[in-house]
């Protein structure tokens, strides 16, 4: 069972992780976990909405809690749920344009964009993320990261 970020004092009493996750951060010139996580999560919608054709779902980012960041990821969970396999078949060559109309837009194929990217954008956010929850005391290791395989 995955421990939710409201749940982490419930679930874990003997050690609880207490600190502020407005600041707790890697080093000084990274987002604090409160961030690492909404980014983590646009990136999950995003990069699957892109690829899949749809309208990328935007949510305001104004998480300040654990419980807000639970509501968040529930929400992403029900996005990504709602999207079907069949909606990326094809799409390796599909054209993703980032920041189109700026003077930052780029053009990438599906594929660049997923493996060059899009994955390593989330999988850098969600790492950080763990590495804050670990590093300031809550007892998780690589099964809870990497899940039952």
């Amino acid at each position: 069972m995955p421990v939710t970020f409201a749940g982490m004092a419930v679930t874990l009493p003997e050690s609880p992780v207490t600190f502020d996750r407005n600041t707790q951060r890697l080093a000084p010139d990274m987002f604090p976990l409160l961030k690492q996580v909404q980014i983590a999560a646009d990136f999950s919608r995003g990069v699957s909405a892109r690829l899949a054709g749809v309208d990328v779902p935007t949510f305001a980012g104004q998480e300040k809690s654990f419980g807000d960041l639970d509501v968040l990821l529930t929400q992403t969970l029900a996005f990504l749920d709602s999207v079907n396999a069949s909606q990326f078949e094809g799409k390796e060559s599909a054209e993703i344009v980032l920041r189109p109309g700026t003077p930052k837009e780029k053009k990438l194929s599906g594929q660049t964009y997923l493996a060059n990217y899009g994955l390593p954008q989330f999988f850098f956010h969600v790492t950080t993320s763990y590495d804050i929850l670990r590093h300031n005391g809550l007892p998780i290791g690589k099964r809870d990261f990497m899940g039952a395989y």
